[in-house]
């Protein structure tokens, strides 16, 4: 019998209360994280298995979240192609692609090539974490990831990436293929090691017209949903900034749509019957204090029906969060009564 409120939410069975997660939840805000910070690089810290999980579970520690979603970023397991950055703080690629010879350079992985400690980081977080508590994995959409590889570092609007796409189609489908073999097969791995849903992060998916993404995207993504579909775990995509895509993401292969601010989640909701959505308080709000934040989560409760929601932000937690503002959210799911 399953008794984790992620998994009966992301499958739209009755819950007693909606679950509460928060990406971003694992550091930034926490003072342990920060402690740690003084000490470790963000780069070491995602690196070691250990130290990985003991971050992944700081916020447990704190608040009844629901799901730990483990440490690591987008960019953990591109080492395995043959990819070299740093953080300054984001990422930064030392050669960043820009033609066939670079996609052709890009090294075909074997699956357990991938971020390994990221795979250890997920076995532990599972051993450890409380067994009504869903351990997520993770990973960069292809074109997210893309966007790095193409542009160098994240810059406002990509606009070397937007030329690359326009000018050579070809080749960027060529290096979309790679990725999404590539991120498919961490997926699974991350399940095989104990994650019990993944999360595919899409941050900068409103880069692109819909017809473009159709074009584009679509089968790419298509091609790693269905892939990670086939072991069964549940899939949960994350849209950030593209209101006119979100109907053409809803039609892929993912149990729940993880929405930002920006979008109508209730009225997502209705649309979008089949599926469960998660979302989406602007993080922002939290900023607020306390009743700010208490009203705002009200409000959504009030707004979206229970089954099949699954309370978050519509973005990462930020940095100058205060704590009383997140035990204000939890509050507020936790008194709520589900008929």
């Amino acid at each position: 019998m399953n008794d984790k409120l992620m998994l009966k939410a992301l499958t739209r069975e009755h819950v007693p209360r909606r679950p509460l997660w928060i990406m971003r939840q694992a550091g930034r805000c926490l003072p342990e994280y920060r402690a740690m910070r003084e000490t470790h690089s963000f780069k070491a810290l995602s690196g070691s298995p250990k130290l990985a999980a003991d971050v992944s579970l700081l916020p447990l520690r704190r608040y009844p979240f629901d799901a730990a979603i483990v440490f690591a970023d987008i960019m953990s397991p591109l080492p395995a192609l043959g990819v070299q950055f740093d953080f300054a703080p984001g990422p930064v690629v030392a050669d960043p692609i820009r033609s066939q010879a670079g996609v052709d350079a890009l090294r075909d992985p074997d699956a357990e090539c991938l971020a390994p400690e990221v795979i250890e980081t997920v076995a532990r977080v599972r051993e450890i974490a409380p067994d009504d508590v869903a351990v997520l994995g993770f990973c960069g959409a292809p074109w997210t990831l893309a966007a790095y590889l193409v542009e160098g570092r994240g810059v406002k609007d990509f606009p070397t990436l937007r030329a690359f796409a326009a000018a050579e189609p070809g080749v960027l489908d060529g290096l979309l293929a790679k990725l999404s073999t590539a991120m498919a097969d961490y997926l699974i791995a991350q399940a095989n090691a104990g994650a019990d849903a993944v999360q595919v992060f899409d941050s900068w998916a409103g880069l692109l017209s819909l017809a473009d993404w159709e074009r584009l995207i679509r089968p790419h993504l298509q091609r790693l949903l269905d892939t990670v579909g086939e072991t069964g775990v549940p899939r949960i995509l994350f849209v950030q900034n593209a209101p006119h895509l979100l109907d053409a993401y809803a039609k892929l292969p993912a149990e729940a749509i993880s929405v930002d601010w920006r979008t109508d989640i209730a009225a997502a909701q209705r649309r979008w019957s089949d599926r469960a959505v998660q979302g989406n308080i602007d993080p922002a709000v939290l900023l607020g204090g306390e009743d700010a934040t208490r009203r705002a989560a009200q409000d959504l409760l009030a707004r979206v029906e229970t089954r099949g929601h699954i309370v978050n932000l519509g973005h990462g937690l930020l940095p100058e969060t205060p704590l009383a503002s997140i035990g204000a959210l939890v509050e507020a799911v936790h008194r709520e009564v589900v008929p």
